[in-house]
């Protein structure tokens, strides 16, 4: 799961550092619809920023109570997984 992760923020800051790059390479080009696409591109890439930390908060706070929750009724965790895989095991034989 850590790698899927690693993966997609370095994606993220690859497509981020592309956006920077193509930013700096306009940046002499003084046409109307060039600099109007480098503002649209520099607002895109600051609402990616922040959609990228409100989701990964968003992640990590919810990992963060299921852990909790898991942690705190463990017996019952396990008895509801020990259950929804005997129900599921048993529904499966049968189609067979």
């Amino acid at each position: 799961m850590k790698k899927n992760t690693a993966a997609i923020t370095n994606d993220f800051e690859s497509l981020a550092n592309d956006a920077k790059a193509l930013l700096a390479a306009t940046a002499d080009v003084a046409e109307a619809k060039v600099i109007e696409a480098r503002q649209r591109l520099a607002d895109a890439l600051e609402k990616g920023k922040d959609a990228w930390k409100f989701a990964r908060d968003k992640t990590v706070d919810g990992a963060e109570v299921t852990d909790e929750a898991i942690r705190g009724n463990l017996y019952s965790a396990i008895g509801v997984a020990f259950g929804v895989g005997a129900v599921l095991g048993f529904l499966i034989s049968r189609r067979g």
